[in-house]
């Protein structure tokens, strides 16, 4: 098989969350650990970091691999979903995994996947933890996909967890209560291992001390580690005076990411390059510390993140989608001057409206749209979602055609907004 033929496999043949949503999941860790036993067990090959969490765990991953690759470690990165093609998913510092590399997999180990009936998820994993070990990976960040307990990726032993933060997602699978949530976040706890809490929060930092006690694992908040004590935007980058709390030094931190959200994973991300260098074997300078935030985006590839696309009229694409990242991109808009707002807007069918409509603008003029997946709520269906929070606007059930449309709409003076959606953000950048 060529490339595109492997992905059509991949796509078609595995049960994709991407596509299928939730009757694509396939809770348990069996069939990944059968899997990855077949491929001679790489995840034990180099140190992990696992990351979990409702928003920010893909920011907070890069900053880290770019961290660590300035450190000059040999580091790979595990992220999901991608924006436009399968590799960015599956990294080696910074750079895709070649498209052979991924044809020779599936080539290679097609009817073990298809006899174990892994998800495409699973595949994907273990994807990386094998391409990881045959590049001689030192060190990987590796993003949960959906909740944690049973993700795929639970399989590693990390020396370091992190669960950024707890919000309302996907409760159909991990529970309709932040309580819940948090114990399937939890569930990447491991025996005597760290975890960092990005964001203290008293409705569910109970549920994972409790979860970090059973396992007599250390529980770090990194809001006690550091603080922000100011943020500035300096165009396309942003500028943090940080305090140490164990020293109070301070450090002032650059960052190739916009997006006020971004306050929050600088203080989790350096919280976890803090504790890296101190407690394990890694060694991380200072400079390595400052080079790697200043220039995380560039050397990671970091797409989707409050991302400039076009000025005048002023662009932006972000891919929050759950009420948690939406709340900021509302706070964001609000506090972006402009003198007309419109908004491309696209969400997947299962996405909780009810809890993410109210939040939204009301003055901004929408236009509804829908990705190519077989998961995207309708145009049509959205606007007449939209209209009962009073939100307004028209339907162009093509993104390409909608961005178009809002170019149109837009003055120089004006900003245009599109997220909603991972799809739409790709199909957009």
């Amino acid at each position: 098989m060529n490339y595109t033929q492997t992905l059509e496999f991949l796509f078609s043949s595995l049960p994709a969350f991407e596509t299928q949503g939730a009757t694509a999941y396939k809770p348990g860790l069996e069939r990944i650990a059968a899997f990855c036993r077949h491929l001679g067990n790489p995840q034990r090959n180099f140190f992990t970091i696992h990351i979990a969490g409702t928003n920010g765990k893909g920011s907070v991953a890069h900053i880290i691999a770019s961290v660590l690759q300035q450190a000059g470690y040999r580091t790979g990165l595990f992220t999901s979903p991608h924006l436009q093609d399968f590799r960015e998913r599956i990294r080696v510092d910074g750079e895709m995994i070649p498209k052979q590399k991924v044809v020779n997999f599936v080539d290679k180990h097609r009817e073990k996947m298809v006899d174990l009936e892994l998800s495409f998820f699973e595949m994907t994993a273990a994807m990386a933890f094998d391409y990881f070990a045959q590049s001689d990976v030192e060190v990987a960040v590796i993003e949960t996909g959906l909740g944690g307990r049973l993700d795929a990726t639970n399989i590693v032993v990390p020396i370091l967890s992190i669960i950024t933060n707890i919000g309302l997602e996907h409760t159909a699978l991990l529970g309709d209560t932040l309580q819940k949530i948090a114990a399937e976040k939890a569930g990447i706890v491991k025996k005597s291992i760290p975890v960092l809490i990005g964001e203290a929060d008293e409705r569910y930092d109970g549920v994972i001390e409790q979860a970090a006690a059973a396992n007599k694992s250390k529980v770090i908040y990194a809001e006690r580690e550091f603080r922000c004590e100011s943020c500035t935007e300096r165009g396309d980058r942003q500028s943090f005076s940080l305090r140490r709390t164990r020293d109070d030094r301070t450090f002032d931190v650059e960052l190739d990411l916009r997006g006020i959200y971004q306050s929050r994973n600088v203080v989790t991300a350096s919280a976890a390059i803090d504790f890296l260098h101190e407690e394990t074997p890694l060694t991380i300078s200072r400079r390595a510390y400052l080079e790697g935030m200043r220039d995380a985006a560039a050397h990671t590839s970091l797409h989707g993140r409050w991302q400039k696309i076009g000025d005048a009229p002023l662009t932006v694409c972000d891919t929050g989608h759950n009420a948690h990242g939406i709340a900021y991109v509302a706070r964001q808009l609000k506090a972006t001057p402009c003198k007309r707002l419109f908004c491309v807007m696209g969400f997947v069918r299962d996405k909780d409206l009810a809890h993410i409509l109210p939040l939204l603008p009301h003055e901004a003029h929408y236009i509804f749209t829908q990705a190519h997946s077989d998961r995207a709520m309708t145009a049509g269906e959205l606007t007449a979602k939209a209209a009962i929070y009073g939100l307004r606007g028209e339907a162009v059930a093509d993104v390409p055609a909608a961005v178009a449309r809002a170019r149109e709409l837009a003055g120089a003076d004006d900003m245009i907004f599109i997220g909603g959606s991972t799809y739409v953000v790709g199909e957009a950048l």
